[in-house]
């Protein structure tokens, strides 16, 4: 059984990405993970994704990115067919209210136990939550087009997205931060709980606004 955990390149002038530090501190400790760094570009993201998805047949996919201003890993739940980028990617482009993928669903939500993966996060000292937004850049980009090739190309395989906060070398005292070394935990233990469970908890994750 072979898990594909990516995680990204650096991007908006940061020397480093959280997600793909923590990425590769889970790959070498755990036999079955294979991890792999997708671009910041709009262009070339879904095609290096799909690539190492043939490659690799994993069972299992899992794509982390950064979210700068969050404090808790972040398991995603509704990837949006939406690009709408605030800042210009890697090589420069900005998309503009363009789809992810022309005559896609609107949403897609994750195959993941997001709730059960919070819970076993949580139990590791972490901080998680659910999150219902992965934003409108290239990690949504990445989400929605990993589960548009679930839904089309393989139905066998199970998938989703989780945000790891920034590291505090990258945000400064007194800004939302945590440590890689945490968050290779938290990807360790949403690893785990996908691959032991199917139906998620019963439980409210759900926000006011």
């Amino acid at each position: 059984m072979t898990v594909l955990l990516t995680g990204f390149a650096p991007f908006g002038g940061s020397a480093t990405n959280p997600s793909w530090q923590a990425a590769r501190l889970v790959a070498a400790r755990r036999d079955d993970v294979v991890a792999v760094e997708l671009p910041v570009e709009f262009g070339t993201s879904l095609p290096a994704l799909r690539a190492t998805i043939e490659r690799h047949r994993p069972s299992l996919v899992v794509c982390a990115g950064e979210a700068g201003g969050r404090s808790a890993v972040t398991p995603e739940r509704v990837a949006i067919n939406l690009i709408d980028a605030r800042i210009p990617d890697n090589a420069g482009d900005q998309p503009v209210d363009v789809p992810v993928m022309a005559g896609g669903p609107a949403a897609y939500f994750t195959t993941l136990p997001v709730k059960a993966a919070v819970a076993a996060i949580q139990a590791k000292g972490v901080p998680a939550a659910v999150s219902h937004t992965a934003g409108t850049y290239v990690c949504n980009q990445v989400f929605y087009g990993l589960m548009h090739l679930l839904a089309t190309e393989f139905p066998s395989l199970r998938g989703g997205f989780v945000h790891v906060p920034s590291a505090p070398e990258q945000t400064g005292a007194g800004r939302p931060a945590l440590e890689v070394q945490q968050s290779a935990e938290a990807l360790d233990a949403l690893i785990t709980t996908a691959l032991t469970t199917v139906d998620d908890l019963d439980v409210s994750a759900g926000t006011l606004n």
